[in-house]
């Protein structure tokens, strides 16, 4: 029998398509590359075997160049961790140095991407701003701590401006690094194509200088973290930095290790962060490999 246009076609029950069997054909996938899952247990690997090598020289008491006997091993480290992890002033410590580094990078961003693009394409704004870039950002940030209490009010202020100057320096100078290498045959073919000034900012180097942006971006946040230990130290009465401190000035010695640790992670943390919020803005340079 022909079928003509438009009419109904039996189909056998075991081709037919039911919500049912969509569901059981449906498999959750996580996809991992053979390359990324080696170089993720590469990294296990090596951190297994620091934590292994750091047990045996504080077990040993190892005093080889490098002083191990008043360092404390990982499983006090760890029980140590474990305890702060029950009390409250723990993760108000965190959420502290958190918030004080939100505040000052989200300042140091917008104004480091500000100042890298308008040097970038401004000669005058280059020879007016970078000799005040390069006398300010040798200093260290423990060298700014007294000048930072007398300029501003709070503590609290003293060490976001503290944090800011870490973080705004790398951002700066990447970003006009970025801008300085965008290719000037791009330039060149917009204008032949009678494109703006505002346009071939907008649509050729701001893209052009997104790759040193983003590595600006993360760097800033790496060094905000440093700056930020600097002030708390000095200045804070919470934050992780205080922390470790207050850990040192009671000779806590595994305190001061869970405070590094603290530290360390959360940086890593908000650095791959970064990372990821700036992989869609440069998901091109994949599509043209």
């Amino acid at each position: 029998m022909d079928v003509q246009k438009g009419d109904p076609v039996a189909v056998p029950m075991s081709e037919a398509v039911t919500p049912l069997s969509k569901l059981r054909a449906w498999r959750p996938t996580l996809r991992v590359r053979p390359e990324t899952a080696k170089s993720i247990g590469i990294a296990l690997l090596s951190l297994a075997l620091g934590v292994v090598a750091w047990h045996w020289a504080a077990a040993v008491n190892l005093k080889l160049v490098v002083d191990f006997q008043n360092v404390p091993g990982p499983i006090r480290v760890f029980t140590a961790f474990w305890g702060h992890l029950q009390t409250e002033i723990f993760y108000t410590h965190i959420y502290v140095s958190m918030r004080r580094i939100l505040i000052s990078y989200s300042l140091a961003v917008v104004i480091g991407i500000a100042l890298g693009l308008m040097m970038g394409r401004s000669r005058f704004a280059r020879a007016f701003i970078m000799p005040y870039i390069e006398i300010v950002r040798p200093i260290p940030a423990v060298a700014w701590i007294p000048l930072a209490i007398l300029m501003w009010p709070t503590e609290e202020s003293s060490i976001i401006y503290i944090t800011f100057l870490g973080a705004v320096f790398p951002i700066i100078l990447n970003t006009l690094h970025g801008v300085e290498q965008t290719p000037e045959v791009l330039v060149r073919a917009a204008r032949t194509r009678g494109a703006a000034r505002s346009a071939i900012f907008r649509h050729v180097v701001v893209p052009a200088a997104l790759p040193s942006i983003s590595a600006g971006l993360a760097i800033g946040m790496g060094v905000s973290w440093f700056s930020l230990l600097a002030g708390e130290i000095i200045s804070g009465q919470y934050g992780i930095g205080y922390f470790t401190w207050d850990a040192y000035s009671l000779i806590n010695y595994q305190d001061i290790v869970v405070g590094m640790l603290v530290i360390g992670g959360l940086g890593t943390l908000s650095t791959y962060a970064v990372r990821q919020i700036t992989a869609p803005l440069l998901a091109w340079q994949k599509r043209t490999r």
